[in-house]
């Protein structure tokens, strides 16, 4: 989607910054580290923690059964067990978590498009206070 495309949401006056304010949701579900990119990992169809946890790579086990309680608790996310021996759990994707897939994919592009230049001030602003640190 491109920014010609996308259309601003009009939402009710709640005020600045109110914490019940639709829009600062959405800004906070992005503020998770891992929740993107669970709700990226899950598009394909439904998959079981280890294999989330090995295709993810660098989240831990406590950290990613903390991400799926709290993406289950905001329907994000369904689990699935089977009785099986052993048990067997999945996670998949509700309506409401494909459809943060559209924000994923365009912030995605995003990134395509401007990443390196952003990392590159980044690096550069890093240098310079290290710079001014050390002639000080």
């Amino acid at each position: 989607m491109t920014v010609e495309q996308a259309q601003p949401v009009e939402f009710t006056p709640y005020g600045d910054y109110e914490a019940d304010c639709p829009a600062r949701l959405g800004v906070d579900l992005f503020g998770n580290r891992w929740l993107a990119v669970i709700v990226y990992m899950l598009r394909d169809g439904p998959m079981r923690p280890g294999e989330l946890r090995t295709a993810i790579g660098g989240i831990s086990q406590k950290m990613l059964t903390q991400t799926l309680r709290r993406m289950e608790s905001m329907t994000l996310i369904e689990r699935h067990r089977y009785a099986e021996a052993p048990p067997r759990v999945e996670y998949e994707l509700t309506e409401a978590g494909r459809d943060l897939l559209s924000p994923i994919y365009a912030l995605g592009e995003w990134a395509d498009r401007h990443g390196d230049a952003v990392r590159a001030a980044i690096w550069d602003a890093d240098d310079n206070v290290e710079n001014c640190s050390n002639n000080t």
